[in-house]
């Protein structure tokens, strides 16, 4: 007959899976801390997802009050080695002066802030009502203005050739000379889009400052009917 497990080799068999229980739990507060380490240095340096909650880049970036705004992603290392260019999307901090085009309800439940804060970490896009996306029509030394007879936006005296743009206003503006380091930006949906036109009295004549920017828009990554390339949408 085979020899029988002895009392001593059945505890330790009982023993062994308690041990790689407490290993592993022991070891999770660290997997933890290297997960948001990481996640935090691919969003400062890298890319970063950001939430749409607005209609003013309709209908090449689809968002609304209460509905599933698209989450898009934005890479920050264009910019660290070059310049915006006309025609990028951009997502930027607003300057002072301008007024959120979407106000965001901040949550008063502690649990919902604290998952906020989580999801946060590890790079799910959350509502932020001083970064705006809009697309960079001119750069420092160009001259904008509308419009020719045909409706269309001039840089520099040359009409743009706009396919992107949805329900224009064709709204009188300029001309305006780009400062260095600054843009003039605009919302492809422009009736709905309080963008550079809208802050002319600002003391830049609605130009942002170039170091504003934290990256461009190349990916629209939700909902997954949604996805899309943005690159493609340069004019």
């Amino acid at each position: 007959m085979p020899d029988e497990p002895t009392p001593e080799a059945e505890s330790s068999a009982e023993k062994e899976p308690r041990k790689r229980n407490r290993s592993f739990l022991r070891e999770l507060p660290i997997l933890i801390g290297v997960a948001l380490v990481l996640s935090l240095l691919i969003k400062t340096f890298l890319v970063q997802a950001f939430f749409i909650p607005s209609e003013s880049m309709e209908r090449t970036l689809h968002g609304c009050a209460g509905c599933t705004g698209d989450r898009i992603l934005v890479e920050k290392i264009s910019y660290r080695v070059g310049d915006p260019k006309p025609g990028d999307i951009v997502v930027f901090r607003a300057p002072p002066a301008w007024e959120p085009e979407t106000r965001v309800a901040k949550p008063t439940n502690p649990v919902r802030r604290a998952v906020n804060w989580v999801g946060a970490a590890f790079g799910v896009p959350q509502p932020n009502e001083k970064d705006l996306v809009k697309r960079v029509i001119a750069v420092g030394g160009q001259t904008v203005r509308c419009c020719d007879a045909q409706g269309r936006v001039l840089v520099d005296g040359h009409p743009l050739d706009e396919p992107y743009v949805y329900q224009d206003d064709h709204r009188q503006f300029g001309p305006i000379t780009v400062p260095p380091g600054r843009l003039w930006v605009m919302g492809d949906h422009r009736s709905d889009s309080a963008d550079s036109r809208f802050h002319l009295d600002d003391g830049h004549d609605g130009t942002v400052p170039a170091g504003n920017v934290i990256g461009r828009a190349f990916v629209i990554i939700w909902p997954p009917s949604r996805w899309n390339s943005l690159l493609s949408t340069r004019s």
